[in-house]
């Protein structure tokens, strides 16, 4: 059960009331629920209890570092896509043998960070990458354990622009190139080559995709003739973020999983991002400006598409609620806007919403995945702050940043 809901009429993240938190800290800011995030990692450990997985949380998500410590507490692993990312997980505390390495123009500069620290994975997508890191590892420390990333060429529902597993997609070795490069792995003498990872996608609703993924690797695994000691089944897995959004269901996948992982008597790798923080957070806003159009009324607010980018970007449907509930009407089409200057800085359009005034605090919900870590300093905005609240104490997890300090640098 989330810890964000109303209690008479009034908007909470866990014990703590959005209006009081609005009313001491300058909008907007992002509002995150620490139960949320524990919950939710212990729900996804617990469908695949049986498994006992290794979860490596998808920093790429979310990579702040005090979200990562509330992970790393509940025994995460993290998998990360940069040397930032890399660097950030072991700042929190993530030991390297449970951080995975992931995508597809890695640098060489982040390569020998990599093998430097000693981590657990770095998954190939290329035969080129493999012939680098062979080449580093040999002046650094020796053989280098690395994973080998399959494009299962599945199309998974999901939108358009973050589909990976498709073969127009950049990501992975087909599966003829895969087992090509299996066959000649000894030419590698500095690579350890123990996993095989795949990744279809993101926000998938259904689990018919990932059975599916789960055939083409026994295929794949059959003709390579290899034991891989680690099998990497990637993450993607969605959440409901609207009215009618299918919830996946976890319980057969899962079935399938364990008897994939006693077939081959392997350690399953998981991926998850968004499944474990997205639903966490909120992101509050001021309406600073309420604006008849020709049909509609704008309700202009002082976050924007710099703060969140997932409906610009995605055209991801986000709700936004107000904090305080009322049963008077605004006739007609609201919609909601951000101030950049962009025509693509909008957020939502609503049929009938609650009444609202200027100068009222309303959420933009489930915004806790790709929410931060996707914004940026478009029109010279400064990012703007994040909370975490646990139970009734709200701790700052990033300031706001400085506008003097932005402009100076």
């Amino acid at each position: 059960m989330s810890a964000i809901k109303y209690k008479n009429n009034n908007l909470f993240v866990e014990n703590a009331s959005v209006k009081n938190v609005a009313s001491k800290y300058k909008t907007p800011f992002y509002l995150y629920s620490n139960s949320n995030i524990v919950e939710n990692y212990k729900s996804f450990y617990g469908n695949f209890k049986k498994v006992d997985p290794l979860i490596c949380f998808s920093v790429k998500a979310n990579s702040n570092i005090k979200i990562l410590k509330i992970l790393k507490k509940m025994g995460s692993g993290a998998d990360v896509v940069s040397g930032g990312e890399l660097l950030k997980a072991l700042k929190s505390g993530i030991k390297p043998n449970k951080i995975v390495f992931s995508g597809v123009g890695k640098t060489e500069e982040e390569l020998k960070l990599a093998i430097k620290k000693n981590i657990l994975l770095i998954n190939i997508e290329s035969e080129n990458e493999a012939a680098l890191i062979n080449k580093l590892a040999s002046k650094m420390r020796g053989k280098t354990s690395i994973g080998i990333r399959l494009n299962p060429d599945i199309n998974a529902p999901t939108h358009k622009k973050i589909s990976t597993g498709k073969a127009e997609d950049k990501f992975g070795l087909s599966k003829k190139n895969l087992i090509e490069f299996c066959r000649n792995i000894k030419k590698f003498e500095n690579l350890k080559l123990e996993a095989i990872s795949v990744h279809i996608g993101s926000q998938i609703l259904n689990e018919n995709p990932y059975k599916k993924t789960l055939k083409v690797l026994a295929e794949i695994i059959s003709k390579t003739k290899i034991n891989f000691k680690f099998v990497d089944l990637g993450g993607g897995f969605g959440i409901t973020y609207k009215k009618g959004d299918r919830k996946i269901i976890l319980k057969d996948y899962s079935n399938l999983v364990e008897k994939f992982m006693k077939k081959y008597n392997c350690k399953i790798i998981f991926e998850p991002g968004r499944t474990i923080v997205g639903n966490s957070a909120i992101l509050v806003a001021k309406i600073q400006y309420l604006k008849k159009g020709a049909n509609k009324i704008f309700a202009i607010i002082n976050a924007g598409m710099n703060d969140f980018m997932r409906p610009a970007l995605y055209d991801a449907i986000h709700n936004i609620f107000p904090i305080i509930k009322n049963k008077k009407k605004i006739k007609g089409t609201l919609e909601f806007v951000g101030p950049i200057c962009e025509t693509t800085c909008k957020f939502i359009k609503y049929k009938n919403y609650q009444k609202i005034n200027q100068s009222d605090y309303v959420a933009i919900m489930d915004v806790g995945a790709y929410g931060a870590s996707l914004s940026s300093n478009y029109n010279t905005k400064p990012l703007i702050a994040e909370l975490l609240v646990s139970k009734k104490k709200i701790t700052i997890i990033r300031r706001k940043q400085d506008l003097l300090k932005l402009i100076n640098n």
